[in-house]
């Protein structure tokens, strides 16, 4: 049997086996990958317009950007949307996952599934539903509509993570903490909580991207001087294409990327600490 054909791990994947699947995520990475980091150089052009590559480099779309007060508004509407939906849906999804997984049960089960609707139904018809029922009891261009339809959207991301956790915790802990005379929310707050930590900052921070990086409910809802950032983004596109628009991917790329490096350096130094 020649080197090729001989398995290359546990799984039984021999080795050519192995390098078509490096192929493959090669490809996938970098048809994934290659859209986005083009946008950084776009945003350095002097040009009036988008062009790759830039013929002269300059700050000048940075500048514009803050000092614009349509896009500050615009960024200052999405952080605070953004803080607020990650402050409601954390402690929502994680009561959830926790209630349901403690619970079991088929009945479970089923609301567990209910609750994981808005990852399958699509968003825009989550948007449609939304605008029009806020628009009925006047919650459409408001940051408490904007929060309450994002809340939607980061929840079942929040719940989804903290029951992974969960799974792999032991739930004797509490009972024997119940045992020796503590309170079920007493042992959940001192035992379990404590355990969950890492999971429910990951949690609360992918409920901050969804917000953040949200358009489509954000096209519908928000508007006027509540419009978020994604939002002016979708309009200057529709009628202006400048390389603000690179400007400004170029800082939420950033953003996005900085949060999760982040998390995964307090995730490592979380690792080591001893249990």
């Amino acid at each position: 049997m020649s080197w090729w054909q001989k398995a290359a791990s546990e799984t039984q994947v021999t080795h050519r086996q192995r390098v078509w699947l490096y192929i493959l995520a090669t490809i996938i990475m970098f048809l994934l990958v290659i859209p986005t980091v083009i946008v950084i150089p776009m945003s350095f052009s002097e040009s009036q317009y988008l062009e790759f590559p830039p013929r002269e480099w300059s700050l000048r779309w940075y500048q514009e950007y803050l000092n614009t007060p349509r896009w500050v508004n615009a960024t200052i509407t999405s952080f605070k949307v953004a803080t607020l939906t990650m402050l409601v849906a954390t402690p929502f999804g994680t009561m959830a996952a926790y209630g349901l997984f403690v619970s079991g049960g088929r009945m479970s089960k089923m609301l567990f599934f209910t609750l994981m609707t808005p990852m399958i139904v699509p968003v825009i018809l989550i948007a449609i539903g939304t605008f029009y029922v806020f628009g009925r009891i006047g919650l459409v261009n408001s940051i408490f509509g904007l929060v309450m339809a994002h809340t939607v959207l980061s929840v079942p991301i929040v719940m989804i993570i903290v029951t992974s956790a969960l799974r792999t915790y032991d739930l004797n802990q509490e009972r024997v903490a119940q045992s020796l005379g503590s309170t079920r929310i007493r042992a959940f707050f001192e035992i379990t909580l404590p355990q969950l930590k890492f999971s429910i900052v990951t949690a609360a921070l992918l409920a901050f991207l969804t917000s953040f990086d949200e358009v489509i409910i954000s096209i519908f809802l928000s508007g006027g001087g509540n419009s978020t950032l994604t939002k002016q983004m979708f309009s200057a596109l529709r009628d202006y294409i400048d390389p603000t628009i690179a400007a400004i991917s170029t800082l939420m790329i950033l953003l996005s990327t900085g949060l999760m490096l982040g998390l995964q350096i307090l995730g490592g130094r979380g690792a080591r600490q001893p249990g």
